[in-house]
C-alpha cells in the first residue's frame, strides 16, 4: 500500500495534465471595416492625395472599444481588430474615393515622387466607436485644397448610425460611417474634378525667331587725306 499510494497520485497528476493540454483556448474573434458594394474602378480620372488622416490615439489600440452609456469606453474581452482600426480607415477612404469618383489615379499621403495631386484631402477623425446600446458615431474634421493648396473647403462632420447591439453589427455600423463620409469627400471633390476637365489645354508656346546679327556697317566712299606739301623753298628776309 505504500507503493501503490505514491504510484496513483503520479497516475492521477498525469491524468490531470492530459486533460488540460486537451483544453483549447477559444480563438478571439478578429473584425474589419467593411467596404461595402464599392468595386474597383476603370477610369483614369482625377487625381487626389488622400491625407494625412489624423485619428485619435484610442483608435489606434487593436482592442474593439464599447461605448458605455455614462460615456466611458471598455475593450471588449472578446474582439480585436484585425488589422488595426487606424489603417481600416485609411484603406476604405481610399477605396471608396477612387470607387465614387471613378479613378485610379488616388494615393496616400505621403505619396511618391513625382505624384501631382489635382485635389488633396486632409482629415482629423476625433470619434468612431459605438457600444452594446449606444449608436455608431463618427466626428471628423476634412480640409479639401486643390492643386495650388489653396483652401476649397472645410467641414466638421458629426454622424450617426444605429444598430443592433451585437459586435459584428457595430462594425458594420462603423462602416457605414465611414462611406457616408467619403460620399460626402466626393461630393466636394467633384467639382474641382469637372473643373479640371474643363479647364483648356495650354496653347504651345512659339519658339522664340533667331536672333540675327546685326549687319556690318557700311563702308563709304574713302576720302583721300590731305598730307602737308613739302616746299624745298629757302625764304630769304631782308
Amino acid at each position: 500500500m505504500i507503493v501503490a499510494r505514491p504510484l496513483a497520485l503520479l497516475l492521477t497528476t498525469l491524468l490531470a495534465l492530459s486533460g488540460c493540454s486537451l483544453i483549447q483556448p477559444q480563438p478571439v474573434p478578429l473584425y474589419q471595416l467593411d467596404n461595402g458594394n464599392a468595386e474597383t474602378p476603370t477610369g483614369e480620372g482625377i487625381a487626389v492625395l488622400v491625407g494625412p488622416v489624423s485619428v485619435a490615439d484610442y483608435l489606434r489600440q487593436r482592442n474593439l472599444l464599447q461605448r458605455q452609456a455614462d460615456g466611458s469606453l471598455v475593450a471588449a474581452p472578446d474582439a480585436r481588430w484585425a488589422s488595426g482600426l487606424a489603417h481600416d480607415i485609411d484603406q476604405q477612404l481610399l477605396r471608396q474615393l477612387a470607387w465614387r469618383l471613378d479613378s485610379q489615379r488616388l494615393a496616400l499621403a505621403p505619396a511618391e515622387a513625382g505624384f501631382a495631386a489635382d485635389a488633396q484631402i486632409m482629415l482629423t477623425i476625433t470619434r468612431l466607436d459605438s457600444g452594446p446600446t449606444e449608436p455608431a458615431v463618427l466626428e471628423a474634421q476634412w480640409r479639401l485644397l486643390d492643386r495650388r493648396g489653396q483652401l476649397r473647403e472645410s467641414r466638421l462632420v458629426q454622424l450617426q448610425e444605429q444598430h443592433s447591439g451585437a459586435l459584428a453589427e457595430q462594425v458594420k455600423a462603423q462602416s457605414v460611417l465611414v462611406q457616408r463620409l467619403a460620399a460626402e469627400l466626393a461630393v466636394a471633390i467633384q467639382p474641382i474634378a469637372v473643373a479640371e476637365q474643363e479647364a483648356p489645354a495650354e496653347p504651345p508656346r512659339k519658339k522664340a525667331p533667331p536672333v540675327k546679327a546685326p549687319p556690318p556697317p557700311v563702308e563709304g566712299p574713302k576720302i583721300p587725306v590731305a598730307e602737308p606739301i613739302k616746299i624745298d623753298t629757302e625764304v630769304f628776309r631782308f
